[in-house]
């Protein structure tokens, strides 16, 4: 957490965090480990966002801090001694508490690490590479972001930095989406079926209206009479339930074959021909 803090250097250290949970831990770490009580000053942004601020302006303080964890004068970088002795899982968690958010996965899949330097945001991609997972880096407004999109690789930094329910938490809610997804693909294609045979009982009923209107229903044979009379009766039967209602039942694909003779007959007799298929 004070590596990738705002400010590190031997005369200012400070430690910033918009979550008044990292705050309080921070300032429970320190005076776990240096026996200091630090003072936390509240600074209310315009949006009404309270940034939560350490500042350690003791020298001789900030001495032992640069001593009891190897820190470079000149360069921030990560100390791998310091990391093998301890835990990686542990140490990617803090960096996660000093500089790191994840959005709501509701909205959309994104972890990210806003680094003070360019040096340590690169270390980071590295750390993060050796779990497993690819990060990419971008600068905005002076910071140095590494981010994560990818719902597994995101799963998988929660899970390594101990975050388990919160992985669970991101795992159903990509259930959720998923099912919703897939209800709402089943229902467009319902509604796309529905509109299909819609339009197709429409231009049968229009087919069967001409012939009668032109040479009358009677000039056509039994078969085709009679799935043209249940057609305009019954707008919205299936074919299959019009084959179950024949007097000699037949499959759906045998009625929509006599559909298609209709349709061809209602052709000919708008093109002026004078054959008539029964």
């Amino acid at each position: 957490m004070l590596l990738f803090s705002r400010t590190l250097t031997r005369e200012h250290i400070c430690f910033q965090s918009e979550s008044s949970i990292s705050a309080g831990l921070f300032g429970e770490l320190f005076r776990s480990v240096f026996h200091v009580e630090l003072s936390c000053r509240e600074n209310v942004r315009r949006n009404d966002m309270i940034l939560y601020c350490y500042d350690i302006t003791d020298t001789e303080l900030i001495g032992q801090v640069f001593v009891k964890y190897h820190f470079d004068e000149i360069q921030r970088k990560l100390d791998s001694e310091i990391i093998a002795t301890n835990s990686l899982g542990v140490f990617t968690a803090g960096v996660f508490l000093a500089c790191g958010s994840v959005n709501d996965p509701a909205k959309e899949y994104h972890l990210e690490f806003s680094a003070p330097i360019a040096e340590l945001a690169d270390d980071l991609v590295m750390l993060l590479g050796d779990i497993g997972v690819n990060a990419g880096k971008v600068v905005r407004r002076g910071q140095y972001i590494v981010y994560i999109k990818d719902s597994e690789s995101i799963e998988d930094t929660l899970t390594f930095i101990g975050a388990q329910q919160c992985t669970l938490e991101l795992m159903n809610v990509k259930i959720y989406k998923d099912v919703r997804n897939k209800a709402n693909r089943i229902r467009n294609c319902d509604a796309a079926n529905i509109d299909k045979v819609l339009n197709a009982a429409i231009k049968q009923r229009n087919d069967i209206k001409f012939i009668a209107s032109v040479i009358g229903l009677d000039s056509l044979s039994d078969e085709l009479r009679e799935v043209a009379e249940l057609r305009l009766e019954n707008s919205d039967m299936s074919l299959q339930e019009i084959g179950d209602s024949l007097t000699v039942p037949i499959s759906r694909s045998g009625v929509n074959h006599r559909f298609k003779k209709l349709s061809k007959i209602a052709e000919e007799l708008r093109s002026g021909g004078a054959k008539n298929e029964k």
